[in-house]
């Protein structure tokens, strides 16, 4: 079955769709011992389809990580500043994986990798409605800030959905915050806190949809059930 050689490339655990079009357009790929343009669609059964000479193979069975990113890594698979990524972590897998949406550099917690770019999609998409729960210490003026934090809907003229806010633990200075959100903007939770005159000490990912952290230690992956990957899937 013909496909776009950046779906197939990606497929293959290669590399990303955006990378293949940078290799196709550099003269990288080729077909049939042709060079390949932009859009091409090629068929992985019939056709020989090469990167720098190598013949890539068919799709990669798919795989399903649960990672506890630490601190001090960035949510990519390589990084030009040269930090550390969250590739690094997860290289002795096997194959080549994605993170599904980001964790900033100071944050920490779950994070889901695969291969498989349609449930990447399922799960990013803004529609999909999808609980991500967080564990937020923070210092300030805490008192009151759960409901002060609950009712922003509007960060820098940007609208954002409430969140659900719970003091867990507080003393007159600090407090320990779960935080769920859908949207997950860009440093999101930081810049709600941020907001309400508060610094964060420590941000954590708990829980994701119906995937769990639990106590996966920090900076170890663990492949996924198969029951939490049909949770997943259905919903």
């Amino acid at each position: 079955m013909e496909e776009r050689l950046q779906k197939l490339l990606s497929a293959a655990g290669v590399c990303s769709r955006r990378a293949a079009e940078g290799y196709i357009t550099e003269g990288r790929v080729t077909v049939n011992g042709i060079p390949a343009e932009l859009g091409q669609r090629a068929d992985p059964g019939k056709d020989d389809i090469r990167l720098d000479g190598k013949p890539i193979s068919g799709p990669e069975k798919p795989v399903y990580l649960l990672l506890n990113k630490p601190r001090g890594y960035v949510t990519t698979l390589s990084d030009e500043q040269g930090r550390k990524t969250v590739a690094e972590l997860v290289r002795d897998c096997g194959v080549r994986v994605y993170p599904v949406g980001r964790l900033d550099l100071d944050s920490e917690g779950l994070l889901l990798m695969t291969n498989d770019g349609a449930l990447m999609q399922h799960l990013i998409h803004p529609s999909g409605e999808i609980d991500k729960v967080y564990q937020v210490s923070v210092y300030g003026p805490v008192r009151g800030c759960a409901a002060h934090l609950a009712s922003l809907t509007d960060l820098e003229g940007e609208p954002i959905r409430p969140a659900r806010v719970e003091v867990l633990r507080q003393t007159e200075q600090t407090a320990e915050l779960s935080v769920t959100i859908h949207e997950g903007k860009n440093r999101q939770i930081r810049r709600m806190c941020a907001a309400c005159g508060l610094t964060v000490k420590r941000l954590r990912r708990v829980r994701e949809h119906t995937l769990e952290l639990g106590d996966l230690p920090t900076g170890k992956w663990r492949y996924l059930t198969q029951e939490e990957l049909k949770a997943l899937q259905e919903g």
